[in-house]
């Protein structure tokens, strides 16, 4: 395939036979005088090997469902599942992914992009993952946490200075915080800090006053100034005491620039988005992309669904689905910024899964992923939202009690979903990835169902080691869902 590019038949007069691309590099400045346009394309095909190798590695194979041990019958029940929510008008259109063992075995889309204009859903469709991007923030944390930069341990206010003297809300007192928020407790939720959006007493009314913004609509100014107003409103708990879900994964994506000493997006499209080949993940819709981005849909009584306004005002805080994601921005949400589709998603989930590493790109040492997907919250009173059987890790809610979960799963997998309606979750012990992704606010109950349907397809399961060695049946399709190639 590389052979076949063009610019090898420009530099077809270059004849150097080195080992690899870095032997290439190493001798392009001792060619003679006179050579300029061979040293140009010297430095092109060390580029271009270096391409070849990272695209080579990007690309997430196929497989026949039956060949990992899934049932192609039993997924056309998920198939028909997604399809009667399109049907009775719940979500205008669903996209959904599964992947076993390294290989994508399901992509499928129903519905409608945008339902005004009939555009039909598609495997490329760009959606406005939310709070997704918070799993993304944390991985870049952690990388630097691993390069020595920053312990967790470390109290924020060591990176970010506003953070110093904080104080706890009590009715309507304050009292001083007993210690400081440390990098752990920010990557936990545990830090005492909340969501103006979740917070209709002191604290959010504190955020509300002074501007604090929840990432989800235009918002002036950077990430600097906008966690320094979080900063300077009071806490709701004190540090480490209580899980309150938050914009501190908001406070991580500043510390990144702090310690990294480069932009909030800078580092996610070099460190993690373009070594992973997640082409589509950004905070801004580019124009050449804009038709591909996915219409947000509210409820209606009468329609069953409406397009959401831009802006709208829901549960004390402003939504702009469109504004938002439109024009390049200097406001970087690393809670609810990213847009992506489920393809390049699936990148990023499949690198957890196999322990930081895709292809031959390691973000992560799997020790890392393994601290990070355990349950961090055994020591705090349980919260509502993070479900029965749940507790979270640093950046993922963790299955600890599968009983309690009342779902299909597995103690120790792990995921989160956006406040759209984008969900995903990694399954160890299944060595299984599923990904759903709609535009949906407030939350239709597609997530629990896409689970439930995906867990029911398996035809073996680590549970029970003698499926393992069974031959899988073979009926049904044999193939990846057509819109895969869409």
């Amino acid at each position: 395939m590389l052979a076949r590019h063009p610019i090898f038949f420009v530099c077809s007069g270059f004849r150097g036979e080195f080992a690899d691309a870095r032997d290439w590099s190493r001798n392009i400045e001792d060619m003679p005088p006179g050579r300029s346009v061979m040293k140009r394309c010297a430095h092109a095909l060390v580029l271009l090997v270096f391409l070849g190798r990272g695209l080579a590695a990007q690309q997430l194979p196929t497989a026949p469902p039956a060949s990992v041990g899934i049932s192609s019958e039993r997924l056309e029940r998920m198939h028909r599942g997604m399809q009667a929510f399109v049907d009775r008008r719940e979500v205008a259109g669903i996209v959904t992914l599964v992947a076993r063992e390294g290989k994508i075995v399901d992509v499928h889309a129903v519905g409608f992009q945008d339902v005004e204009s009939r555009k039909p859903m598609r495997a490329d469709t760009i959606f406005r993952i939310a709070s997704m991007s918070k799993p993304i923030t944390s991985v870049a944390v952690m990388m630097l946490y691993e390069e020595g930069k920053l312990l967790l341990t470390d109290p924020i206010s060591k990176y970010i200075p506003s953070f110093r003297n904080q104080r706890v809300a009590t009715g309507t007192a304050t009292e001083p915080a007993r210690r400081d928020i440390n990098i752990r407790d920010l990557l936990s939720h545990r830090s005492g800090l909340s969501y103006g959006f979740l917070d209709d007493g002191p604290v959010g009314n504190a955020y509300r006053a002074t501007g604090v913004s929840d990432g989800l609509t235009v918002t002036n100014g950077t990430i600097a100034e906008n966690v320094d107003r979080l900063a300077a409103a009071p806490l709701v708990s004190q540090p480490g005491t209580e899980w309150h879900y938050s914009l501190s994964t908001d406070v991580l994506g500043r510390l990144v620039e702090v310690v990294s000493a480069m932009p909030f997006d800078a580092f996610l499209r070099e460190r993690i988005f373009t070594p992973l080949g997640m082409t589509d993940t950004s905070f801004d819709v580019p124009d050449a992309k804009w038709s591909r981005l996915a219409t947000v849909y509210s409820p209606d009584r009468s329609s069953g669904i409406r397009p959401m306004k831009d802006p709208e005002t829901f549960l004390n805080t402003v939504m702009s689905p469109i504004a938002y994601y439109k024009s390049p921005k200097r406001y970087f949400s690393g809670g609810a910024g990213l847009t992506s589709t489920i393809h390049d998603y699936a990148r990023f989930a499949e690198t957890l899964l196999n322990g930081g590493t895709f292809g031959n790109v390691r973000l992560l040492s799997p020790k890392t992923v393994e601290l990070m997907t355990l349950s961090h919250t055994a020591d705090v009173p349980p919260s509502p939202l993070l479900g029965g059987g749940g507790g979270f890790g640093l950046g993922f809610l963790v299955t600890t009690d599968l009983a309690r979960s009342q779902t299909l799963g597995s103690v120790g997998m792990y995921g989160w979903s956006g406040i759209y309606g984008t969900n995903f979750w990694v399954d160890p012990k299944e060595h299984l990835i599923g990904i759903m992704m709609v535009q949906l606010f407030p939350g239709a109950t597609v997530s629990s169902s896409f689970q439930m349907l995906v867990y029911q397809a398996l035809t073996r399961s680590d549970y029970f080691p003698a499926l393992r060695t069974s031959q899988p049946s073979a009926g049904g399709r044999q193939s990846v869902s057509g819109a895969a190639s869409r």
